[in-house]
């Protein structure tokens, strides 16, 4: 064992401190707070050795968000952010939750925890276990480990077992995974998609037929204008403004549509260079919308009213008719549906003026390449399908595919979110991909669809589900609904857990619960025949390259990803299943020769992942302005429009990250950038707003939300009077997931609709 035990104490929340918003985004304080997580963590030799090697060519890939690096010209030396830093500070840290770590914890203490704390603890060291009736975790060999999850697969039917994948996992890994699912015979394999970007594949695919974004990074560096709409890049993607700078500089415009002024979206202190260290750094958009929440679909129909006015005063000034007429289907409808408007509906969707929509069409309408960019404030709305429809039927409209500085951009989360899709992690596979995989094998897969994360804590909840497996990830707290999804979990005969840290799913466990341990994405790997392995990934704009870690792991008891995989698959299987699992752990070169031969645009996978930048994959509307959905022709929607009208009393709720955490893993609890300090359970309000409710700035509030007549609680909340929109407020993910009803959903996606919830306040009841 090479690592420390670090004594942890809670944090009062009480001792929270509010300070101006910050109105820019890194500079010099950004480059401290990285160097001083790292030195925290990991100390100076781990922190400077892994540091200067994310995200280049012979590195690791980030294990933060999936922004994408140059692949054309010569990369920047440090190509990294401060909440990259952060996230390979938390992987490399020397702390250890060894046994007596858990010895020392039972469960009931733990559940009292706040998941920073638990997180806080460091690398768990040893498999462990808890049988039912036990009050601790105790430690298991391996042997055993995977002797106990056979069992318990094998005593059951294979749709009563459940396979969740984080979006950190590598595309070898995600492979391996869904074809033990596969081999057993269900496509329950719920993801961290399903709860983030699964509305925008649903919205692409029959559109333009495919679920990706369909631009590069060079393009965003081209385009004439950049929407950024729903997203918060300069704490969620900060290397994206860079980008944005970049456009502008070029002379493009970028327009931000959000219902709060992100520090991100005003000015960026790039800390490479003079100006962003020490001067005012340089601005990143020229535009910027407060939209309501759930108001964007009411804005781009707007937009798309005043562009078909436009064009029928100047015919041929501002639709690409010949673009129109070889490649899409629907324009005639979706024209008629557009040529009238209510603009005092409009005004009350949106909180926008007329004026300023007019400005923005006169933007787009003069704009020859036109990118739309956007992330979660989209697609956790209950009609997030439709407005990303919308967003489409502008880019059609002026030709915006197949072109350079012109598409599509979905910015994904998590560093392989996108990738664990390609390489086959879906409930809902293709009939060709299961085809593939069966003649690849020599199994039959199941064809009938499998549980979606909502669909599973559902199943959990009901008892449909006897064995729950977690690749990554933390569902307990990703999830909506959260005392319904934690009394699924506990409802649950055995819950595997492979993990790197301790988090909150492993306290809220099944009847017998098992954590495996796994290497992070920074260890070396190199307890194979043939030596040190690498992994692959793939980020935002589809381009698949290696990760290699290089770093001792804290523990010689840690085992890899897909060692783990084969070793779970040999104990269900048996030696004699016609998967040769072993291979594939032994050598990584023999699961990417499989991947060749069954995901489309990989062939020759190891020779093409092994050039400097890895290689791009296949992207019609992209690569030949085609577009492979059933009608071979891009799609116009036609949609009713669709905003969030709040009952009486009561105000829109969105859920956001701090600047301190990604997805359910906390750095820290500041949230520099808006000016939150010291604590994470705050309601950010208008001022106006606050003063209606009755309540002041400063008071410690119990949040009530309503779904269908049902409502929820959530308790000791501080108000903030915050610059938001009006009507809308905010609060952090997954202290406000308790209010997000299990059924609110977004239409056709079942993606948790974080950014819907209609709240009001009440005097603190502690």
């Amino acid at each position: 064992m090479h690592g420390r035990v670090v004594k942890l104490h809670d944090i009062n929340e009480d001792d929270i401190e509010v300070s101006q918003p910050k109105t820019s985004a890194a500079g010099l304080k950004a480059v401290g707070v990285a160097f001083e997580r790292g030195l925290q963590q990991g100390g100076v030799s781990r922190t400077v050795r892994s540091m200067f090697r994310i995200n280049q060519p012979d590195g690791v890939d980030c294990p933060g968000c999936a922004w994408p690096e140059s692949i054309t010209g010569d990369r920047k030396k440090v190509e990294f952010c401060e909440n990259g830093a952060k996230a390979l500070a938390e992987e490399n840290t020397l702390r250890i939750a060894t046994p007596d770590w858990w010895a020392a914890h039972p469960i009931s203490e733990l559940e009292q925890k706040t998941e920073y704390w638990l997180g806080q603890s460091g690398r768990i060291t040893h498999p462990m276990i808890i049988r039912e009736g036990d009050t601790h975790y105790s430690p298991i060999p391996w042997d055993e480990a995977f002797t106990i999850i056979g069992e318990h697969v094998r005593a059951t039917t294979a749709d009563r077992c459940t396979f969740y994948t984080s979006g950190r996992t590598p595309n070898e890994t995600a492979f391996m995974y869904q074809l033990l699912a596969r081999s057993l015979g269900t496509n329950n394999l719920p993801d961290c998609s399903n709860m983030c970007h699964e509305s925008s594949g649903v919205a692409l695919n029959p559109t333009i037929g495919i679920g990706k974004g369909t631009v590069s990074l060079e393009d965003l560096e081209q385009a004439e204008l950049i929407f950024v709409v729903g997203q918060n890049p300069g704490t969620n993607h900060p290397r994206m403004l860079g980008s944005l700078v970049e456009c502008r500089k070029n002379g493009g415009k970028v327009v931000a549509v959000n219902p709060l002024p992100e520090a991100g979206l005003l000015r960026f202190k790039d800390p490479q260079t003079p100006k962003g260290l020490i001067g005012d750094g340089e601005r990143t958009s020229d535009e910027f919308l407060q939209i309501k929440v759930g108001g964007d679909q009411a804005l781009f129909q707007a937009l798309g009213h005043l562009l078909l006015q436009k064009e029928a005063e100047a015919p041929g000034s501002v639709v690409d008719r010949d673009f129109v007429a070889s490649s899409t289907e629907g324009f005639e409808a979706y024209a008629a549906a557009r040529a009238n408007l209510d603009w005092d509906e409009i005004h009350n969707a949106t909180g926008l003026e007329r004026k300023e929509i007019e400005h923005i069409a006169d933007l787009l309408a003069a704009s020859k390449a036109t990118i739309f960019c956007w992330a979660l404030g989209i697609t956790q709305q209950p009609h997030s399908v439709d407005t990303i429809k919308e967003i489409v039927n502008l880019l059609l409209l002026q030709g915006n595919f197949g072109k350079p500085g012109a598409g599509a951009c979905p910015v994904r989360g998590h560093s392989n979110v996108q990738g664990d899709r390609t390489f086959g992690i879906w409930e809902k596979p293709t009939e060709d991909l299961l085809t593939r995989i069966d003649t690849e094998f020599g199994i039959t897969s199941p064809r009938h669809h499998g549980y979606d994360s909502t669909e599973a804590m559902e199943a959990m909840h009901r008892g449909d589900v006897d064995v729950f497996v977690s690749l990554g990830g933390n569902l307990a707290l990703a999830n909506s609904d959260t005392e319904f999804m934690e009394a699924g979990l506990k409802n649950t005969g055995l819950t595997v857990h492979i993990s790197t840290k301790p988090n909150r799913s492993h306290v809220v466990h099944g009847k017998t619960s098992i954590i495996l341990p796994t290497l992070g994405r920074t260890d070396i790997d190199d307890k194979h025949p043939g030596g040190a392995q690498f992994l692959s990934v793939e980020n935002s704009m589809s381009v698949v390259s290696r990760t290699q870690g290089r770093l001792k792991p804290v523990s010689d008891h840690l085992l890899a990803e897909p060692v783990i995989i084969a070793r779970m698959a040999h104990s269900i299987f048996g030696p004699e299943h016609t998967v040769d699992w072993k291979a594939m752990a032994d050598d990584y070169d023999v699961i990417r020769d499989h991947c060749s031969r069954v995901i489309p645009g990989t062939e020759d996978f190891n020779a093409r992942v092994r050039a400097e930048f890895g290689f791009v994959l296949p992207n019609p509307p992209r690569d030949r302005r085609s577009f492979a959905n059933l009608q071979g022709r891009a799609q116009f929607s036609v949609r009713d429009l669709e905003y969030l009208t709040p009952p009486a009393g009561h105000l829109v709720l969105q859920t956001l990250r701090s600047h301190d955490q990604y997805n359910t893993t906390f750095y820290g609890l500041d949230d520099r950038y808006r000016g939150i300090k010291n604590g994470r359970r705050v309601i950010l309000i208008h001022p106006e707003d606050l003063r209606e409710t009755g309540f002041a700035d400063g008071d410690v509030v119990d949040v009530v939300s309503v779904f269908r007549g049902e409502e929820r609680r959530a308790d000791k909340f501080r108000l903030v009077a915050y610059p938001t929109a009006r009507g809308c407020v905010a609060a952090y993910y997954p202290e406000a997931n308790p209010l997000v009803h299990r059924e609110l959903v977004a239409r056709e996606s079942n993606t948790p609709g974080f950014k819907a919830v209609m709240v009001r306040f009440e005097a603190s009841s502690q």
